[in-house]
């Protein structure tokens, strides 16, 4: 589109015609070359020529205002400039002359008072902090500017006479500021200034220290001005990155926050009472549908999660919809809509302030003005403008219900059930509770305790509202009554918490959730009781996907990680987190029935794997005492995680190997291994990571913690038990130096196919099995899965027994590929009966799937009546008969 001319845009803005009939060079100017816009450095040398000292400040910054203003506007009204440029430009123009002016008055209040020092003698600067949209570099073209002032230390100017305390000299330095900038002169004025913002409001002191706004924010701080101090900007003044750490914990909560969707509810509620009882409907900023609910919209989630997630502590709006985009928390429809309604209406303000320079945000009602606005939007009449202009509010308010909307705004049926009325048990059994009364008195025991009776009124209130939607989840699922149990004992744990409250209570759906998955699994009901943080995942949409992309996942935990150097113990807990977290997304797929067993496994083995090389690296970095950049080290998985069939409880069966020649790399990596299994296996708020067991290494209990490479072969080969070689047929390295691991896999193939009798070998398997069967003796009446003869270890040992008696022969037994795997090998091998292989590789399914949904509902044992298994039993027996020749 050709852009329009100087001419052709003037009808469309008063404001820019006054200003050119008033300074006709400035016109001249214009028509010269529309072409380049002001940036930061012309603006500075403007500045430096013609406002240079107090006496030509004012006129020089208004003077600038008038020369960025009127090319700004000709060239976003000419079609040569984007909203970006135009909130740019602005945000620029307020910086620039913020620090201009702070410079020029400071200097002469030096010359008068002398330097503001601290207690410490370090000079002081007034941080002049940027709030709303200039913090945010969205600023209007005639909006006023949200300030706060601040400076870090008390002390006092060190000047020979008149010296002041440094809040004495930041008033009146504050002040003045305020003047050079909002004082209407007969050159106008640079921009209205707003300190509302500041502590206390208007009744507070000009200026504020660290140590005051620091304790303000603890002892008064309220929710509203944190969402403020989500834009908060420092724009000159010394100290400004530690005012920004000091503010980071009172805007973003350590702990996803979802009390402030409630917040902000009310904040939103009090301004749409204020607009409807002023008539503001036409307010294209406060008015429903308007730029503050997109703006509520991304804010809400800085506020909820920006304490765990730093992406999320940005400013600009729409780089905020981006990233929800990314984080899946807003779908991308809904942020493509409210992105474009966004810019429609940002620029839409604009043309209405460009007619006269007024703040204004509200539709015309004159014909004139209306032709004017549409002509400046690109439509042909006011009323495309109106239509286009109600779509994008109409779409917008639907968003903004759909992340606001009160679930609890009408009372719920089953609220007499939650308190206790005297039909509750009869309408528990209406509903499908099994055991209507004792479900009725655990609700009665529940209302009745001393945990709800100690709640805060607030997270009472949210308890109430929960109670009876969680009877009526529970009444869904197949076992209503352990449901609502296990789903009551949650909602009591997490209590004292109102920030998951306010999440259930929020989001109906993920309640329905919680529901189906504690009533699916008591083992998943504690897990999420244990860890209340993970309620959060249940709002992803991708919660389901049973394919996580694990090399992302690694690198972006590493990075989260660095950031956080040298926090050790916030370290830690990120990486039960990360780690909690995505045990819970395979947990809720399994439960769902999207996510095989084998399929399980591998994915927890893999996800172990990336923790321990993270610990292996985290822990690396903070030894003191190191003699290179990498360590030449290497963790080696035996057991579950060695063979992949790790569970959501197992434990790490894992030993370490070194390949260095320094003198002191047995202590340094002896020490490594140390604080590695600390890190892994320490509890901490978060929890743990997992339970290891370091027995396997050569000599267990009694051995070195680590080995040499060269230490480790001498023992397999020359000094290992025959169990220990059973256990080397499902070890695997797993984390840090590949070359090492490499050289492990080669030793364990060397110790694997030694020539071995098989007589002996058969005496040594037999002994070794009937010594584990002595030590698990089932005294039930039930088959034990694991444990019994017939059972998984059966299996287990069968194919050791393959391995190590074959593999000199037939080198493919050697790979790591697990039972199911090996067991078909030996079959295509002619070691064993491919059929009776077939039928032994489906009972060890069917024993790991029933193992597995046995400890998913916390049972004690993995224990299934006889008869149940009985043709896998004589299966597995057979086999054990054909290989091993009896029990």
């Amino acid at each position: 589109m050709t852009p329009a001319t100087l001419e052709a845009i003037l009808p469309q803005s008063r404001f820019l015609t006054r200003l050119i009939d008033s300074q006709p060079a400035l016109g001249e100017e214009l028509r010269a070359d529309l072409q380049t816009s002001w940036g930061a450095q012309a603006m500075h040398d403007f500045l430096a020529a013609a406002a240079a000292d107090e006496a030509t400040l004012r006129a020089g910054l208004r003077q600038l205002r008038a020369r960025v203003m009127a090319r700004i506007v000709a060239r976003d009204l000419c079609g040569l400039a984007d909203l970006a440029e135009v909130t740019e430009t602005m945000t620029t123009l307020a910086e620039v002359t913020v620090a201009h002016a702070v410079a020029v008055l400071a200097t002469v209040l030096i010359a008068r008072h002398g330097t503001p020092r601290a207690a410490t003698g370090e000079a002081q600067d007034l941080i002049v902090v940027g709030m709303g949209k200039l913090g945010g570099r969205e600023l209007n073209v005639s909006s006023d500017i949200d300030l706060i002032f601040v400076f870090s230390e008390d002390g006092e100017t060190d000047g020979e006479h008149q010296r002041l305390s440094n809040f004495d000299f930041f008033t009146k330095l504050g002040r003045q500021l305020i003047g050079a900038l909002a004082e209407i002169t007969g050159d106008g004025q640079v921009f209205r200034v707003d300190m509302r913002l500041r502590p206390n409001g208007d009744s507070g002191p000009l200026v504020a220290s660290f140590d005051m706004l620091e304790n303000y924010f603890i002892t008064q701080g309220r929710e509203w001005e944190r969402y403020a101090w989500i834009k908060a900007r420092p724009l000159c003044g010394a100290h400004a990155a530690d005012l920004t750490n000091l503010a980071r914990p009172f805007i973003f909560r350590k702990y996803l926050d979802y009390g402030a969707i409630n917040a902000m509810r009310e904040l939103h509620a009090q301004i749409r009472r204020e607009v409807a009882r002023r008539d503001m409907a036409d307010n294209i900023k406060l008015g429903p549908g308007g730029i503050r609910e997109i703006e509520f919209i991304a804010q809400v989630f800085q506020l909820i999660r920006g304490g765990r997630d730093k992406a999320l502590q940005i400013r600009p709006t729409l780089h905020v919809l981006a990233l929800l985009v990314e984080r899946a928390l807003l779908d991308e429809a809904a942020v493509r809509e409210l992105s474009v309604a966004y810019r429609f209406l940002r620029n839409l303000e604009h043309r209405l302030q460009y007619l006269d320079d007024a703040q204004t945000h509200t539709l015309p009602q004159k014909s004139e003005d209306q032709g004017l606005i549409a002509r400046g939007m690109g439509f042909s009449d006011y009323g495309a403008l109106l239509v286009e202009l109600d779509d994008h509010r109409a779409n917008v308010s639907r968003h903004f219900e759909a992340v606001f909307a009160d679930p609890d705004r009408q009372g719920h049926e089953l609220a007499a059930v939650w308190q206790g009325g005297e039909n509750a048990a009869q309408e528990l059994s209406r509903l499908g509770y099994t055991d209507a009364e004792g479900s009725a008195q655990r609700l009665a025991g529940s209302r009745n305790g001393s945990r709800y009776q100690q709640m805060s009124s607030r997270s009472r209130e949210r308890f109430d509202a929960l109670m009876p939607r969680l009877i009526e989840a529970a009444a869904q699922n197949p076992n209503p009554d352990a449901t609502l149990a296990r789903g009551l004992d949650l909602l009591e744990a997490i209590s004292r918490r109102g920030a998951y409250l306010a999440l259930l209570q929020q989001y109906p759906p993920a309640l329905q959730k919680v529901a189906r998955l504690v009533g699916a699994s008591s083992w998943a009901a504690a897990y999420l009781t244990h860890h209340p943080v993970l309620l959060d995942e249940l709002l992803d949409a991708r919660l389901l996907d049973a394919s996580p992309d694990w090399a992302a996942f690694g690198a972006q935990l590493a990075q989260d990680l660095d950031e956080h150097e040298p926090d050790t113990e916030r370290q830690m807990d990120m990486m039960r987190e990360a780690h909690h977290a995505q045990v819970f997304r395979l947990l809720a797929s399994d439960l769902a029935g999207l996510l095989p067993l084998e399929k399980l496994s591998d994915q927890l083995s893999a996800l172990a794997d990336i923790m321990l090389d993270l610990a292996l690296r985290m822990t690396w970095r903070k030894l003191a005492k190191r003699h290179r950049d990498t360590p030449a080290f290497a963790v080696i998985a035996y057991g579950k995680l060695g063979g992949k069939e790790l569970g959501y409880a197992s434990d790490l069966d894992i030993i370490f190997l070194f390949e260095d020649e320094a003198s002191a790399a047995p202590e340094i990596y002896a020490r490594l291994a140390q604080r590695i299994n600390t890190w892994i296996s320490s509890a901490t708020p978060a929890g743990i990571l997992f339970q290891t067991d370091l027995r396997l290494r050569p000599n267990g209990e009694s051995g070195l913690l680590v080995s040499s490479v060269d230490a480790f072969r001498k023992y397999q080969m020359e000094s290992a038990w025959v169990w220990e070689h059973q256990a080397l047929t499902r070890a695997r390295f797993c984390a840090g130096d590949a070359g090492i691991g490499r050289q492990f896999e080669a030793i364990r193939i060397e110790v694997l196919r030694k020539p071995r009798d098989l007589a002996e070998l058969r005496r040594e398997v037999i002994a070794m099995r009937e010594k584990m069967a002595a030590a698990h003796a089932n005294k039930s009446d039930l088959f034990d899965i694991k444990h019994d003869r017939g059972g998984l270890i059966d299996v287990e040992f069968i194919v050791q027994f393959l391995v190590l008696g074959h593999a000199h022969r037939h080198a493919e037994l050697t790979g790591n590929l697990g039972n199911l795997a090996l067991l078909k090998i030996a079959a295509g091998l002619g070691l064993i009966p491919d059929e009776l292989a077939e039928r032994v590789r489906d009972a060890y399914r069917r024993y790991r799937t029933l193992q597995h949904s046995l400890r998913l509902n916390d049972a004690q044992y993995a224990r299934i009546e006889r008869p149940t298994l009985a043709q896998e039993i004589d299966s597995v027996q057979a086999l054990w008969q054909k290989v091993l020749g009896g029990n």
